[in-house]
């Protein structure tokens, strides 16, 4: 007998709808399974035998065959085993004919007929939804990750023999319900008490940052624009202070964006039952011995890396120079087109990477240069050291700021500085001024503007265009620094509630690119 269930496959970040075809009849006994399938979906059959033999389910001889369809797309991962045992007991007649036909399964079974957590429930399910399926049912486990998905149904068992009760029932018209871990029944899809999100962690403020005033103020315009920030200094100074607390001064995320980075970390399996939804924008800070794989992403069965975990966030560098030149020039495509682009003999994918970069290094490979009382580094040991950041990093880089040494007497008094508090109601103010001026745009920051934009909405004045030659001409900037230098701009006079921009802006704008000058 012939039998057809609904499931869903993962091609990057994105679902896509798969069938499971099971055949039963007469022949050899044994399972086949056919469909371009990795090693992990081949051994569905073990781990489904045993589940249904564990859930009190006797498997006559038949020879059987499963085919996964499309068969031109390699399908991997365990989100075929509740399928697969489904389309068994339809075809052997346990299950009615039918009644599956506009639902469909994901999820891993156990040996015990557990059924089992699974990465990627977002996207699978948006997939379903938009592909016009009513209901899917899934693991117990990802109930407060599915429910985020407005739209489409969710049964939510924990073991295989708790759906087949739901099952044999012979209609799912009643059963649009979710079911936790304990049992207890809610009715729709959206409950309020289920959609948990991240526990607040201990609350950071730029309070605590005793001194470097200015370059709390470059990380102010750069939350506000969205610009890429790379801080110079000594051992100590608070470039890492700085950095850590850029998040708690950037605007919230929006319901959409909070979804984007979700599906990520859904792909990712870093949703569970105490984290969601992110609905905080995310702070990664890899160490400088990453692979560039584990930064970018891919792998054989390609799976977001470091720089997709901080979209919409922030990404913190520490220590730049000492990153691989691989790494940091693997940076150049998402710094600039919010993307990256992953290709595998099998596989290729564009996955998001809309951060904001946060970058810190040392000005020589001791830390103290320009101080010769404690530095000892040559000349040719400095310039190599800052060598390693190459002229097309830097030219993606908007602020580029010194952090001093701090004053030992601001240290013993323990003096403070502008609160995380003030300076986010100043980029709150930008980034409404920033809305306002692009809603007709498909951006909404400053740090977003390409050439063409540049020219429409930094417009100069006469006093203003003849001091910006004089800057090109002296600083040698690039175009694209140029551009770069107007954003930079743009992002200061919203912070001061103008119109224009003026001489004034351009000129501190313009302090921020003299570190390399």
């Amino acid at each position: 007998m012939y039998a057809s269930v609904k499931s869903c496959g993962l091609k990057g970040l994105r679902g896509y709808v798969a069938e499971v075809e099971v055949d039963s009849g007469r022949g050899l006994p044994g399972i086949d399974m056919v469909g371009r399938l990795s090693g992990e979906v081949r051994e569905a059959k073990e781990r489904t035998c045993v589940a249904l033999k564990n859930s009190d389910i006797e498997i006559p001889p038949l020879k059987i065959t499963v085919n996964i369809s499309p068969a031109d797309i390699i399908k991997t991962g365990t989100m075929y085993d509740l399928p697969i045992a489904a389309g068994i007991l339809i075809s052997m007649g346990i299950i009615p004919e039918g009644l599956l036909k506009d639902w469909a399964m994901i999820g891993e079974l156990g040996l015990n007929g557990e059924i089992r957590h699974i990465n990627g429930v977002l996207p699978m399910l948006m997939c379903l939804r938009d592909s016009g399926v009513k209901g899917c049912i899934i693991p117990a486990d990802n109930l407060r990750e599915g429910i985020n998905v407005q739209g489409i149904d969710i049964i939510a068992p924990s073991t295989f023999s708790e759906l087949l009760d739901i099952l044999k029932s012979g209609s799912l018209e009643d059963m649009t319900y979710v079911k936790n871990n304990s049992d207890s029944m809610c009715s729709g899809t959206g409950s309020e008490e289920l959609t948990q999100t991240v526990d607040d962690s201990e609350e950071l403020d730029y309070a605590d940052v005793m001194g470097q005033e200015v370059v709390k103020r470059a990380a102010m315009i750069g939350a506000a624009g969205g610009h890429h920030i790379l801080i110079s200094g000594p051992p100590g100074a608070g470039k890492s202070m700085i950095a850590r607390r850029l998040s708690t001064i950037m605007p919230e995320l929006t319901a959409e964006e909070k979804l984007e980075v979700s599906i990520v970390y859904s792909i990712a399996g870093m949703l569970n039952d105490k984290m969601a939804m992110i609905d905080k924008r995310p702070f990664l800070s890899p160490h400088h011995s990453i692979s560039s794989a584990s930064l970018c992403g891919g792998g054989r069965l390609i799976r977001p890396g470091v720089i997709s975990m901080a979209h919409k966030g922030v990404l913190f560098l520490d220590e730049l120079p000492e990153f691989s030149r691989e790494c940091i020039e693997m940076l150049r495509e998402p710094l600039e087109e919010k993307t990256i682009s992953v290709n595998r003999l099998n596989d290729s994918c564009v996955l998001p990477a809309d951060f904001l970069m946060v970058a810190a290094m040392n000005p020589c490979p001791c830390g103290y240069y320009p101080n010769r009382n404690m530095c000892n580094c040559a000349p040719s040991a400095v310039a190599r050291y800052r060598d390693k950041i190459s002229g097309p990093i830097k030219d993606r880089i908007d602020i580029i700021v010194t952090a001093k040494a701090l004053d030992p007497k601001r240290v013993i008094r323990g003096d403070k500085g502008l609160t995380s508090l003030v300076m986010r109601q100043k980029v709150m103010l930008a980034d409404r001024i920033q809305k306002e001026r692009y809603r007709d745009e498909a951006i909404d920051k400053n740090g977003q503007l390409n050439g063409k934009l540049v020219g429409r909405y930094c417009v100069l004045g006469d006093k203003e265009r003849a001091y910006m030659e004089s800057v090109y001409e002296q600083m040698n900037l690039t175009a694209r620094s140029y551009h770069k230098l107007l954003k930079v701009s743009r992002t200061i006079a919203d912070l001061e509630g103008e119109d224009r921009i003026s001489v004034d802006h351009i000129r501190e704008a313009a302090c921020y690119r003299g570190f390399f000058n």
